[in-house]
């Protein structure tokens, strides 16, 4: 699915290498390089106006730290900067590590044959390709953790709604399945409330069957209401829980 791409700035004190993503956010591209001048909110802004013509969604800079993890005077400077580039933008802007980056850029260009003195010319962006392609792929992973986060939240879901789900026998040996919505108490019996799995209509989908609960633990068993007004003042009493329920805290948390 195409969306927002992200642009990369390798911050330097000269220079400010610039990568893009593609549409699809698969791979870093190498961009132009930004010659600084000594006015750091002019370069903020004009960085700023890069990533607005870029029409990307979010910003990731390069952070340098010393190989041991440990902040640097150019961690300090390049934070002082990204407070600067904060103000002029609208963007979210992350922070990615770039501890390896420039090594890895100069590498690249060594196999790719550019002479040392043209280097100058495309290792801040190359760097900074580095620096997306890192941000990129923990993002992906991020991604994938939250898909199987969110899959494994649907697969007990659909567990809990058929641990829900009773088969009962009728009298005449027919065996219809039954969705468990609800065990009351009323008048000291317990009475567990239905309705039917497989609905064949309309008027099936809002109908509720209740049992009284008779028995214990394994001893438990469902027996049919004969009494039409002891019926009639469950169903009443569960009409009655169901609506403080809806009317509840917790209800209102479901709904969100």
């Amino acid at each position: 699915m195409i969306g927002k791409r992200a642009i990369a700035f390798d911050i330097g004190n000269k220079r400010i290498g610039v990568a893009v993503s593609d549409p699809f956010n698969e791979y870093a591209m190498p961009c132009e390089t930004f010659v600084r001048t000594r006015d750091i909110g002019a370069d903020a802004r004009a960085l700023a106006k890069i990533a607005k013509d870029k029409g990307v969604g979010v910003i990731v800079c390069g952070m340098p730290f010393n190989y041991d993890g440990t902040e640097s005077i150019q961690t300090v400077k390049t934070r002082e900067f990204i407070e600067y580039l904060r103000e002029k933008t609208d963007l979210p802007i992350e922070l990615e590590d770039e501890r390896f980056t420039t090594m890895q850029a100069r590498e690249t260009q060594i196999m790719g044959g550019i002479k040392c003195a043209d280097r100058k010319k495309t290792i801040d962006s190359i760097a900074a390709s580095y620096i997306l392609e890192s941000y990129l792929s923990r993002q992906k992973m991020k991604n994938k953790r939250e898909e199987s986060q969110m899959n494994n939240e649907m697969e007990n879901e659909v567990y809990e709604e058929e641990d829900r789900i009773f088969e009962v026998e009728a009298d005449d040996g027919t065996v219809e399945k039954l969705y468990h919505i609800a065990t009351i108490e009323y008048r000291g019996g317990m009475y567990c409330c239905f309705q039917k799995a497989e609905p064949e209509c309309e008027e099936e989908e809002d109908e509720v069957i209740i049992f009284a609960l008779k028995g214990e633990g394994d001893d438990a068993v469902l027996e049919a209401l004969e009494d039409e007004q002891l019926l009639d003042e469950v169903f009443a009493e569960f009409c009655h829980q169901y609506e403080d329920f809806e009317n509840s805290e917790e209800a209102m948390e479901l709904d969100d």
